[in-house]
């Protein structure tokens, strides 16, 4: 769902985490990506799970890289700038019961091949009782490591999936040849603490914020992004949709009684402005600050050198 309100001023905008070849957008994908070019999306990263997906990823990528805003009749040529997508392939710790040891080797060869943005979401999650086994924990972390070290050989960027397991991953990130100084990396969507974001920051990583930070009653979240700021700036951030999950406060449905809630709480990409503005305000940082600087902070955390765009 796409809130109805609308922003004064549009600004160009990286969602750096999104799930946009997901099914539940096959019917309008793009009348989405449009709505999501007028919301100043300029670029947009589809972010792996499953080796299952990989090439569904891609070819949603090919289809984001082939559309032209409607707009761009009216619009100078030489300004003109289409969302660009861009894939990462990861085995996300969550769904490591499905995933196997040919699922790394042809994640490997797949990487060599066509190269991704990054790698990820990997990481490990233990945030329900049956993730906590410890041999499923052991695979996690097995699958893990092998993922970081695709990226040590790459030299690609990673982006983490973290649940309940803030300190474990910092453990092995700490014993690893990964370094996020160099290659790049975000912790997304973070739910950690005011310590151990910190604490990532400190490793090299971004941290990743979506819709959740417009939600007033999120105060850990809130706490914690503000606790990593104080420490080292505005450059320690950027911002994502997790689209179709973390739907910001204001696009969301209120009326329990609606026949189909579930299917219009569904995120989209053109609401990344909110998460802008919920972040601009917490933090008391203009909004054409906060952009620019979330804009080159992408771009680190993805080593990428995209100039930011006049919109």
């Amino acid at each position: 769902m796409i809130s109805k309100q609308t922003f004064p001023k549009t600004y160009p905008l990286i969602d750096t985490h999104t799930h946009f070849d997901a099914p539940v957008f096959d019917s309008d994908r793009e009348l989405l990506v449009q709505k999501a070019y007028e919301s100043g999306i300029r670029h947009l990263v589809l972010v792996g799970y499953s080796y299952q997906y990989f090439k569904r990823m891609y070819t949603t990528e090919q289809l984001l890289n082939k559309l032209v805003p409607l707009t761009a009749e009216n619009t100078d040529s030489l300004n003109l700038s289409q969302i660009k997508g861009h894939t990462a392939i990861g085995l996300h710790p969550f769904y490591i019961k499905e995933h196997s040891e040919d699922h790394l080797k042809s994640m490997a060869s797949m990487i060599a091949k066509q190269r991704p943005i990054a790698i990820g979401e990997i990481g490990l999650d233990t945030f329900t009782e049956s993730m906590k086994e410890p041999q499923v924990v052991a695979k996690q972390k097995r699958f893990f490591k092998a993922q970081l070290d695709m990226a040590v050989v790459h030299k690609l960027p990673v982006m983490l999936h973290i649940r309940k397991a803030h300190a474990e991953v910092l453990a092995i990130l700490k014993a690893h040849d990964y370094d996020a100084h160099k290659l790049g990396g975000i912790a997304h969507s973070f739910s950690g603490g005011e310590q151990e974001a910190k604490a990532f920051v400190k490793l090299g990583f971004k941290l990743g914020v979506t819709g959740q930070v417009t939600n007033p009653n999120a105060k850990k979240l809130r706490r914690a992004i503000r606790a990593a700021v104080d420490s080292h700036g505005i450059e320690c951030l950027v911002i994502e949709t997790d689209c179709p999950d973390m739907t910001p406060i204001q696009c969301q449905v209120s009326d329990n009684s609606w026949p189909d809630k579930q299917s219009h709480d569904r995120n989209v990409p053109a609401n990344l402005p909110w998460v802008l503005s919920s972040l601009s305000e917490l933090l008391n940082v203009s909004p054409d600050r906060l952009a620019e600087q979330l804009w080159h902070n992408s771009c680190s955390a993805l080593q990428k050198t995209w100039d930011y765009p006049l919109v």
